[in-house]
Order: structure tokens, then sequence, then C-alpha cells
């Protein structure tokens, strides 16, 4: 059990933070997380503890990430009693290398309230990782959540869409209303789960032309992949694939964006 946080602490705008304090939300999220004794969670900005409390109370051990030093006496003090089984690393998680938590081949299940400025950079640092990640479960503004859930043909869809679901699944679990934290945010909320894949279901065989291609791809939403892609590829090789050059981008879906890059690092220039 946590003991009593020393002091106030006031939310800082520069770190994005909003607490989360609504228990019935907090018991909801660790419900769908289900922590384990034997599972490696880590948790990204664990501000004042909401959540931590109750992953370490499953788990039994933890480490987590977070930038805002004068948080780190609050967390201390409040789970003292867990010594050693609560790690806590003072680093900027956008920065921090997840791979000098993976020992032994467990795979990492991270967890996290995300402050909104940074979250699409993060998840896409985290990315990167995939190969040492079972899942994640974070909470993001709830546009942002829909964005990465979003399938090929939505307004939502885009180039997070397509990144996200080429190394995960992705699940919109439940939305958090403004209420549950302190300060509100402006916006709404919600819960996702990223789990990524132990097999891609589609494999560029030249990842970073993949990238390329889908940020291209998606340069002006508005305008067709014939213009989008200019110079990139032309109407034939298209067309080859089945795909009208006519066509707006959000009307791709990630396997034909990774059909379309392997055909494209194969073709001559």
């Amino acid at each position: 059990m946590a003991s009593q946080t020393p002091r106030k602490h006031q939310a800082r705008k520069r770190f994005g933070q909003n607490f989360l304090h609504d228990q019935g939300i907090i018991r909801h999220i660790v419900a769908c997380i289900r922590p384990k004794p034997e599972q490696k969670i880590v948790e990204i900005g664990p501000g004042l503890g909401a959540i931590t409390e109750h992953l370490l109370a499953s788990a039994g051990h933890l480490d987590v990430v977070e930038l805002d030093r004068d948080l780190l006496p609050h967390l201390r003090i409040s789970f003292a009693s867990y010594g050693n089984n609560l790690r806590i690393h003072e680093a900027d998680a956008l920065k921090f290398d997840f791979s000098s938590l993976s020992a032994d081949q467990q795979l990492l299940r991270i967890v996290g309230n995300l402050p909104y400025n940074i979250s699409t950079p993060l998840i896409f640092h985290l990315l990167s990782y995939t190969d040492l990640i079972c899942d994640m479960h974070f909470m993001l503004q709830k546009e942002v959540v829909l964005r990465l859930a979003a399938e090929a043909g939505s307004n939502n869809y885009g180039r997070l869409s397509i990144m996200a679901q080429y190394f995960c699944r992705v699940d919109n679990l439940f939305e958090v209303p403004p209420e549950a934290f302190d300060p509100r945010p402006k916006v709404d909320s919600a819960i996702v789960r990223m789990a990524p894949y132990t097999e891609l279901p589609h494999t560029a065989q030249d990842f970073k032309h993949f990238e390329q291609l889908v940020k291209s791809g998606f340069a002006q939403r508005r305008k067709t992949l014939r213009n989008n892609l200019k110079g990139i590829a032309d109407d034939e090789q298209l067309q080859s694939l089945g795909i009208d050059p006519s066509i707006r981008p959000e009307r791709l879906t990630v396997g034909e964006f990774v059909a379309l890059s392997n055909l494209l690092t194969q073709t001559p220039s």
C-alpha cells in the first residue's frame, strides 16, 4: 500500500501533466492490463503514482521512467516499502533506451498516461522496440487513439495508423472523460492497447523505403496518390497492384502500401 504523498505537486504545463485520480477508471485500466508477478512491467510517466500503486500491488515489482525530478521524492517516499522492487529511471522517455530494461528475453509490458504534447513522437520511438515488447497500454488524447486504430478509408486513417498497424494490433479500449484528471484537460482521452505481432502480416523488404513512401503518400491528404507519389511511382506501377492512381492515400491499406514499396524497391531505377 502506498503511503501519503509528502506534499501537493503542481502540475506542469511544459511536461503536459494531467494527473489521473478517478479510482474507477484506474481500476478499469489495471483490469485491462492484468499485470502478473512474473512479467516485466514498465510505466512511463508515473506522475503521483495513481496507477503505479495498483501495478505494484499486482506485479510486486516495476520499472518507471519519469522526467520531472520534482516527482521523484513523491514516488520514493510513497512506495518506500517496495524497496528495490520499484526502480525509478529519471529520464526523458523520448530518448530512453528501452532495450536496457529487457533481460533474459523477457518481453516488456509498457503502460503510461502519456503527455499529449509528446504522445505521437513517443509512440514512433517505442515502435522501434517492438521486438522487445509484449504489449503497450496508453492513455492518450482520444483523437490520437482514433488515428491509431482507424481503418483504411476513414477520415482518421493516416501515417500514424499505418506505421502503428504495420507493427501492432491496435485496439481502442474505452474513453476517459476530462473530469477523471486534475487538472482537467480540454480534450477527451481514451485507452489504447497496442500488441506487437509475433509475425508481421505484411513485411516490407526495405523498411526505410516503406516508411518514406507512407510519409510521401500523405504529404497532402487531399491530393491523389498520383500527385503525392509523383516521381516515386507511376500510374502503371500503381495499376499493376490494382491500385487506382486517382484515389486519395487514406484508401490504401497497410498491405497495399507494403506491396507498393516492395514493388518499387524491386524495380530498377
